[in-house]
């Protein structure tokens, strides 16, 4: 049990509670030992009470005007012994008096102290974790969005700020890397399209001459399909660089108008809509093609016959968009792995329409904006896949 309550302890509560546990610790062995020099003390100490009446007594003897007796010999005696016991009474009473008033008075004190020390651990606990707070957060943040924030911690050259540095350098080296794989993707698909264009023309020139045999046709349309789909790879390729970037201009969007002029495209589809106002900030294209990318994955993996149902919605300080359709089951452990790159359902399915990118790139776009998304299997097939972003100041206030 003790050990259970301890892992869920924060450093900061753990940090706190050993402080006062060595101050307590410490503070008991100071009490001991003051309490045992007190009692050696007070060992060679006379209580303030004197015999006076023995030797008032023996004086009254002296000055009698007769010889004391025989009797008065013994009650003097007497007097003398009684007088002896109350002293040695009255001198053990005081050394427990004052052995009981040093041990509760320091003990009083001990626990004063131990309260304020322990007040004290707390704050200086917290006040020494700061700069891991500070790293936590940054890390989250990098996770969450890019890799362009610093931790930057000021401060004396000790442990922490080496970690804080070593970890800036980390983000350094990564967003070096991460930005060259983006600019060299971003650059071989640029590249790329013009040669592509160049095939298309010069296929669509020879299926448009006159002598063309219908081989050469047949040859040529297959040419133009494939041309087709690799210029789709080329551009999803252009568009996933282009999403793994920080959004650096933003301007509210409303999620209904994006979603609408996407269903506008596909008016012989039989597309269920159920749009309210859904207001948030970012890039109006990234995020039309994020819709736009989720209903042409639900429209191409759709059972035939089947229906795809999409929503916008508003409330929790979330903008969210959702589509579903009826296609095949997908395993919930595979989908994680429709998120990754070239990850087709086709795999699954035994399609081979899509280049692999759809869902990668809304994941970026929702990641750019600040939002999240997530896939759950729809119960007798399909997928329903929901993304939230962050609503707009006016979007949350008139919920």
């Amino acid at each position: 049990m003790r050990s259970s309550l301890s892992r869920h302890w924060t450093i900061r509560v753990r940090l706190t509670f050993l402080y006062g546990s060595l101050f307590f610790v410490a503070g008991l062995v100071l009490v001991g030992a003051t309490y045992l020099l007190v009692a050696n003390r007070l060992k060679g100490v006379e209580a303030p009470l004197k015999p006076d009446a023995v030797a008032q007594a023996a004086a009254n003897l002296r000055t009698g005007s007769e010889p004391p007796t025989a009797d008065d010999l013994e009650k003097l005696a007497q007097q003398k012994q009684a007088i002896r016991e109350a002293y040695e009474q009255a001198q053990e009473k005081f050394r427990a008096e004052t052995l009981n008033t040093v041990l509760t008075q320091s003990s009083v004190a001990l626990g004063v102290a131990g309260v304020i020390a322990v007040w004290l651990g707390w704050i200086i606990a917290g006040r020494a974790l700061r700069p891991l707070q500070q790293i936590t957060d940054t890390a989250k943040r990098v996770a969450d969005r890019s890799l362009h924030e610093r931790i930057s911690l000021t401060g004396p050259r000790d442990e922490l700020r080496e970690l804080g540095d070593t970890f800036d350098a980390m983000l350094e080296r990564l967003d070096r890397s991460f930005d060259g794989q983006r600019r060299f993707v971003g650059n071989a698909s640029h590249e790329l399209r013009t040669p592509l264009a160049i095939n298309r023309t010069l296929i669509e020139v020879a299926l448009n001459r006159p002598d063309a045999c219908a081989q050469v046709k047949q040859l040529g349309q297959t040419l133009l399909e494939v041309n087709a789909r690799n210029e789709t790879l080329i551009e999803g390729l252009l568009t996933l660089a282009r999403s793994q970037e920080a959004i650096t201009a933003s301007s509210p969007v409303d999620l209904r108008e994006v979603v609408g002029h996407v269903l506008e495209q596909h008016p012989d589809e039989r597309i269920e809509s159920d749009l309210d106002s859904a207001s948030t900030m970012g890039d109006p294209v990234m995020l039309e093609r994020l819709a736009h990318n989720l209903v042409e994955n639900a429209l191409r993996y759709n059972n035939p016959g089947g229906w795809v149902s999409v929503t916008t919605r508003i409330g929790d300080g979330t903008a969210r968009l959702t589509v579903s359709n009826t296609g095949p089951v997908v395993p919930p452990y595979e989908i994680p792995r429709l998120f990754e790159p070239f990850r087709r359902l086709s795999d699954r399915v035994g399609s081979a329409r899509g280049a692999g990118l759809g869902l990668s790139i809304v994941r970026s776009v929702a990641h750019a904006h600040g939002g999240a998304v997530k896939a759950t299997p729809r119960h007798g097939g399909g997928l329903v896949v929901e993304v939230t972003l962050p609503a707009s100041g006016r979007s949350a206030s008139n919920r």
